[in-house]
């Protein structure tokens, strides 16, 4: 199971930057009419989640760029940016070297209870870190998909 979670996490994310390859730094600040952020809004915010799943809950050190957490944090959106956001470029690099060391620094962790589960809205509750990088899978599934409408309505 550890191999197959790692496998996946690993075409997940070679998914979401197949999806990009092709963006323009325009065409990732593109905010449609309808749509609250941007496709650089999304790389970010999944970039953020996973280090917050996968390092956070368990009090490992977090690689957190300055201001991703204002930038790319839960309920912001480029409208409210205060600072200049990373680079394409800069975002895909992060997001490359993040699966890698993951699996480097959890890869025989999966089953470790955490401190602190997290209770989700929907009334699941995350105890392990083979759970939250579970869910991080579905959490990345969400934007890319988010990604794919944006690149549609702003191209």
């Amino acid at each position: 199971m550890r191999e197959f979670l790692f496998n996946q996490l690993e075409v997940i994310r070679s998914n979401t930057l197949n999806v990009v390859k092709e963006v323009s730094e325009n065409q990732a600040d593109s905010v449609p009419e309808g749509f609250n952020n941007n496709i650089r809004w999304n790389l970010g915010h999944v970039y953020l989640a996973q280090e917050q799943f996968a390092f956070g809950f368990i009090s490992e050190p977090m690689k957190m760029p300055d201001g991703f957490t204002e930038l790319f944090g839960r309920d912001t959106k480029p409208s409210q940016w205060k600072i200049q956001p990373p680079t394409l470029l800069e975002l895909i690099n992060s997001l490359e070297d993040q699966t890698s060391r993951i699996k480097e620094l959890l890869d025989n962790r999966l089953a470790e209870v955490v401190a602190n589960p997290f209770k989700m809205p929907s009334g699941i509750t995350l105890k392990t870190i083979g759970e939250f990088l579970t869910f991080s899978m579905y959490h990345e599934g969400m934007h890319v998909q988010t990604i794919k409408m944006l690149k549609k309505f702003s191209a």
